[in-house]
């Protein structure tokens, strides 16, 4: 009877990470040549806005009755994934940088509210706490344990 093979963390963690590494690879592969293919049917006239708008309606309303989503977006959704969708087959870099810039803006300002709704927690210093410590014995308390 052969022994069992025994093999590392290490070595399961590194094949993982090479396979996932291989996943995004092919992954992005595909996404390059799905966007050639759209582009080059939308130059011919064989994909048109229409149909775009038509597509991400129907996959919303696909998602919503899948329950992956609570309920269909509203038409400025719609509206908007059409537009990016249509600028990246425009090949609109442009539009695109521009609207990267205020998804970042967007991201950024968020960013800030929340940081500003984080309650903020202060710690004196040893010398306030002995102060506050020698006030409060006064009164038979102790502040610091």
């Amino acid at each position: 009877m052969a022994a069992p093979m025994q093999i590392s963390l290490e070595e399961v963690i590194g094949m993982l990470v090479q396979r996932v590494e291989a996943l995004s690879a092919n992954d992005e592969n595909n996404k390059t040549r799905a966007n050639i293919i759209n582009r080059v049917l939308y130059k011919k006239g064989i994909l048109t806005d229409e149909d775009i708008k038509a597509s991400v309606k129907e996959e919303y309303r696909m998602l919503r009755e899948l329950g992956g989503l609570a309920e269909e977006p509203g038409d400025d959704v719609c509206d908007t994934v059409t537009q990016g969708i249509t600028e990246w087959l425009k090949g609109d870099t442009e539009s695109i940088k521009k609207t990267m810039e205020e998804y970042k803006k967007k991201v950024e300002e968020m960013m800030r509210e929340a940081e500003a709704k984080k309650p903020k927690i202060a710690v004196a210093n040893a010398n306030v706490l002995n102060e506050l410590d020698s006030l409060n014995n006064k009164n038979g308390g102790k502040l610091i344990m």
